[in-house]
């Protein structure tokens, strides 16, 4: 084992995220080095300490694909409290978006519609903003994907998009590896099939902490 890299996402609990081997440890040092005000690497085991890292993580991806979701520090904080309202990873909303739109870069004209929820033949579900579109989205997937155990972008995408030859699932895991480490190279080296869709959940964050001594 190469190292293991830890997130802080609240002032209390620590995650493992993945072992790294060592052809991915320099990149993954050079990347936590970027990280603004995120820690540096302390030995084999890094630590990454802030109040809650998850909101600048998905501005960073934003930042990175040049979406017009700006300012991306506030498009950063709706993602995370859309996914601590409605109990899944904070990663699972831009992950898609990124799939679906390229963050919102290629949607219909005035449909403020980034995850190609209700598009068909029959029309294109508009909103009047980004936030009522991350919404609704956020509580659709919630009740109609999730709470049917559908935890993984695998099994999302069987009833999502159920045309896709896998490529979706695929990718929606690469967004989420790419978020795990802040970092793009990382997240093509590193994704992993079948990502845990329930994995850093408000919960789930909470009980850790209250764990903690």
């Amino acid at each position: 084992m190469a190292g293991v890299i830890t997130f802080y996402l609240t002032q209390r609990p620590n995650y493992n995220l993945l072992s790294l081997t060592d052809s991915s440890q320099q990149r993954l040092t050079i990347a936590n080095e970027n990280l603004p005000e995120l820690g540096q690497i302390q030995g084999i085991e890094t630590s990454l300490a802030t109040d809650d890292a998850r909101p600048q993580i998905v501005a960073n991806f934003l930042t990175r694909y040049n979406s017009p979701l700006v300012p991306a520090e506030h498009y950063g904080r709706v993602f995370v409290e859309l996914a601590d309202r409605y109990g899944f990873d904070f990663r699972l909303l831009p992950a898609i978006a990124m799939q679906e739109s390229g963050l919102c870069k290629n949607i219909p004209e005035g449909s403020y519609n980034c995850l190609g929820f209700g598009i068909h033949k029959r029309g294109t579900l508009g909103f009047s903003n980004y936030e009522e579109g991350f919404e609704r989205a956020a509580r659709e997937i919630k009740q109609n994907y999730i709470d049917q155990g559908r935890t993984t972008p695998e099994e999302i995408m069987a009833k999502y998009t159920p045309s896709s030859n896998g490529s979706w699932a695929a990718s929606v895991n690469q967004w989420m590896a790419e978020m795990r480490y802040d970092d793009r190279q990382l997240g093509r080296e590193l994704k992993q099939s079948e990502a845990n869709v329930m994995e850093f959940v408000a919960s789930e964050v909470e009980a850790a902490g209250a764990m903690t001594p």
